[in-house]
């Protein structure tokens, strides 16, 4: 005989390939997930000159934003810089460059839909383009094909921090493909869920062959905490 009362189901555990803030590994504690999380990525300011900058700004990234508004010499071309209109990619980089001064003209959630909007839209204006060194194509090559003038000024680079994680887990969640690449360098995806910040990190894992994916609703870190909790509840 055997006293069920001692059977303990082993808690569900996953991985974040970013270290969460304190509250967002909360949510996850909460419903009993056991969260193990590590920095596959390191993003870094480069050094940048602020000119020959064109009257619109634009940013892909949260990253992108916040080297140009941490660059030393913003405070004294400030005035300039916010009489310049900006384009963005995603609500929290809208949210950082309104609370900076900035009109934020149009917002999209994904590179390809905001570059839709400034081809069809605002195809007449002149911009500058602030990226990451691995920033995709998307962007720059659609401006080129349109005739749109431009220049781009790479402001941060993100390096991958591979490393192999030794304890088994059930799910995964990843916040670009960048993460995705550094994650695989060092270790492999078998039946593992894959919870992705949006629809670029998830082509990554597609185009491994991994199918166990779940893509957040829209992009950002609390939507997919929001998949990874309904998922386990």
């Amino acid at each position: 005989w055997f006293n069920k009362n001692k059977i303990m189901a082993t808690p569900t555990r996953i991985l974040s390939t970013k270290v969460l803030l304190g509250h967002q590994k909360q949510a996850l504690t909460d419903i009993g997930l056991e969260v193990l999380e590590s920095n596959f990525i390191e993003v870094e300011t480069k050094n940048f000159e602020l000119k020959g900058i064109k009257n619109n700004l634009i940013f892909t990234s949260q990253n992108a934003v916040r080297s140009f508004l941490t660059h030393p010499k913003f405070e004294e071309n400030k005035s300039d810089l916010q009489s310049k209109k900006a384009f963005c990619v995603g609500v929290k980089s809208k949210t950082i460059l309104t609370d900076a001064g900035f009109e934020v003209v149009a917002y999209a959630d994904y590179a390809s839909d905001l570059t839709e909007i400034i081809c069809l839209i605002y195809s007449n204006e002149s911009y500058t383009f602030f990226s990451g060194n691995l920033r995709k194509e998307t962007l720059p090559l659609a401006l080129k094909d349109a005739g749109i003038e431009f220049n781009e000024i790479e402001v941060y680079e993100t390096q991958l921090k591979p490393h192999k994680i030794k304890e088994a887990v059930d799910a995964i969640l990843f916040f670009s493909p960048s993460g995705v690449a550094s994650y695989l360098k060092e270790n492999t995806i078998k039946k593992e869920m894959c919870f992705c910040i949006g629809e670029t990190t998830a082509e990554a894992l597609e185009n491994k062959h991994i199918k166990n994916i779940v893509i957040a609703e829209y992009p950002s870190v609390e939507n997919v905490i929001t998949e990874v909790k309904e998922y386990y509840n």
